[in-house]
């Protein structure tokens, strides 16, 4: 599966996911399945999104996080973890 991204004027972002293969190809027969999957990301995920990039580790991607949502981030890093190891699952990201 490609993986495409884009950002509205608001900066939330959408991941494109393009689903080829055989598996897919008989899901979109079968179940009217998308050739294309769209990911709608809003708020604190677009902006955790925008630092993933290889070099920010999820400790620095905290603190960005805290000083631009303060509280309402609580509890910053047991929820960034959670969201990291979610884009990990589904292939979004992975791991260096």
């Amino acid at each position: 599966e490609d993986i495409i991204y884009s950002k509205d004027d608001s900066g939330n972002v959408t991941i494109d996911i393009i689903n080829k293969g055989l598996f897919n190809l008989i899901a979109r027969k079968l179940f009217k399945r998308p050739k294309i999957t769209h990911i709608h990301l809003y708020d604190m995920g677009s902006f955790v999104w925008s630092y993933i990039d290889g070099k920010n580790t999820v400790y620095d991607i905290g603190k960005k996080v805290g000083e631009h949502f303060g509280e309402s981030a609580e509890p910053l890093y047991e929820r960034l973890v959670v969201y990291v190891r979610m884009l990990e699952s589904y292939g979004f990201i992975r791991k260096r």
